[in-house]
Parts: C-alpha cells; structure tokens; sequence
C-alpha cells in the first residue's frame, strides 16, 4: 500500500513535467512544436508550434534544424485571387513584443524540405530554434498526424504538404 501511494505521488508530480512541451529562452515561450507525420515517399513535412514573446522588444524566429530534414525554411501561406501561396521568408518570421504568434497548418509554418527519413506518429525527434535576439534553444518535434495537429491547434486549414506550389519548389511525388 505504501509503495503504491509512492508510487502514485511521483506520478503525479512528474505528470506535469513529463508531459509538458513548452520551452523558454530569454523573453520567449514555445509551445507544443510538432513536425506532421509524412505519408510514404514525401519529401516534405511542416512544423508547427505557439511563440509568445513576454518582453518588450520583438524579436525574430530566422532558423530552425532537425535531423530529419536535409534542409529547413520559414514559410508563409496566404490566400490570393482563390489561390493559396507559399512563399519563403527571407527575414524569419517576426515575433513581436508582448503578442503570440501561431505556427499553423494554412499559416506560418516550419518547412522540413529534402527529408531524410519518413516521420511516424509518436516518434519524437530534437530540433533547433533559432532567434535573432534569443538565441538557440533545443526543442523536441512530437510527430503528430495531419488531423491531430488541426485539433489540437483548431487549425481550419485543409493544406496537405505533400504536393502543392512552394513559389517555386516543386514537392509533388
């Protein structure tokens, strides 16, 4: 009985922490980043995440690496004459003072780009976020599937990764 109510208490102090996904580096917070899971052959995925930036100054996301990915971009998707659009940004994507910025699917995102493996959900992967003013913080990518990110983020967005325009780069199988 002892061992158990022990037992039970660890589990409850550790729950909070071993299941918690935010991470902190100088005025920033970012919560739950996510990869989503690929479907056989592609060679894309994107990640997703919330930044809130708690200081007085902007302050901007300009990189990001995981060892899945042969190469990595911040992208934007925007609506245009019924179109949707994917563009790089050049600058990184901008965090500003005080606000919080939402990594999503039909929005901001992560852009994995020459995949080195196929992600599976519930595989975890360490990742790294890069910020003109904070500097780099090691993150862990949970693999999520398409729909569980949408859920999870209430993302409305129906863009699929594996194939569309990228201004540019062709990504279809």
């Amino acid at each position: 009985m002892k061992n158990a109510l022990l037992a039970t208490a660890i589990l409850t102090l550790t729950a909070g922490t071993a299941f918690a996904h935010d991470y902190k580096i100088g005025d920033l917070v970012i919560d739950h980043p996510v990869a989503r899971a690929t479907p056989a052959n592609a060679p894309v995925s994107a990640g997703y995440m919330t930044i809130t930036n708690n200081g007085s100054e902007a302050d901007t996301l300009v990189a990001a690496k995981a060892p899945f990915s042969g190469r990595v971009e911040l992208h934007e998707m925007t609506m245009q004459d019924d179109v949707m659009k994917m563009r790089e940004l050049e600058g990184g994507i901008v965090i500003p003072a005080g606000e919080t910025v939402i990594l999503m699917p039909g929005g901001l995102h992560v852009m994995f780009m020459d995949m080195q493996q196929q992600l599976s959900e519930g595989e975890t992967f360490s990742g790294t976020l890069t910020f003109a003013n904070a500097g780099t913080v090691e993150v862990t990518l949970n693999i999520e599937s398409l729909a569980t990110i949408r859920k999870n983020m209430g993302a409305d967005a129906k863009m699929d990764h594996s194939s569309h325009d990228h201004s540019g780069h062709n990504h279809s199988n």
